[in-house]
């Protein structure tokens, strides 16, 4: 299972008024997410990057039947909720925490999110879908109150089909986020400076 193991990096918690919380993909690492930072309009926020046991969330598709990819899924959830209920007691509130993941770190975040919607400060998922054989709508619960929300996907992905991509940002919309959804001609699984671009304006609010 996953321990409580968070590396940071940004300002410290406690001088910060603003975290943004950053999901890896399998096989990644801490470290790795957080080697974004310096291109994310982030200066001024508390960077928080959980490191998956293994180095993976969980260990089967993001796209099988939920129960497959248990006990792991569940204890990935509960450790992303209490990142958050640790930043809410040192007095940065929901809205003001970001999330960001990629490819299964994607995954993970918005299943987080929408299972516990609310005004958060923003989020982005680069290359990501909520997770299951299907889509859950019982499984999420409240309302996201216009937060922005950016994803960027490919349109021929291995690993994410982009049916998903689509399917996810309906339930996003219906939860009343602000969604900015863009699909690229053949990206590959990776990031692009487009991406990067379009969170930092979307998301962190950046004007060019």
């Amino acid at each position: 299972m996953h321990t409580k193991n968070i590396i940071t990096a940004g300002l410290p918690v406690k001088e910060a008024q603003k975290a943004l919380v950053m999901i890896h993909g399998r096989g990644g690492s801490a470290e790795d997410i957080l080697s974004l930072a310096p291109h994310l309009a982030v200066q001024d926020f508390a960077l928080l990057a959980p490191q998956a046991s293994g180095n993976s969330w969980y260990p089967n598709s993001f796209l099988a039947a939920p129960e497959r990819n248990e006990p792991w899924l569940t204890a990935a959830l509960n450790l992303l909720k209490e990142v958050t209920e640790d930043l809410q007691q040192q007095g940065i509130a929901a809205e003001q925490t970001w999330f960001l993941g990629f490819s299964q770190g994607a995954c993970l975040m918005l299943e987080f999110i929408t299972r516990n919607a609310t005004k958060y400060g923003g989020a982005a998922a680069f290359t990501g879908g909520l997770i299951g054989d299907r889509i859950y709508p019982e499984n999420y619960t409240g309302d996201f109150n216009g937060t922005p929300i950016f994803i960027g996907s490919s349109n021929s992905d291995m690993h994410v089909p982009v049916e998903r991509v689509y399917a996810t940002a309906n339930i996003l919309q219906d939860k009343h986020a602000n969604v900015t959804l863009k699909v690229y001609d053949n990206m590959g699984h990776t990031i692009n400076q487009d991406e990067l671009a379009q969170v930092n304006k979307h998301v962190f609010g950046v004007v060019e």
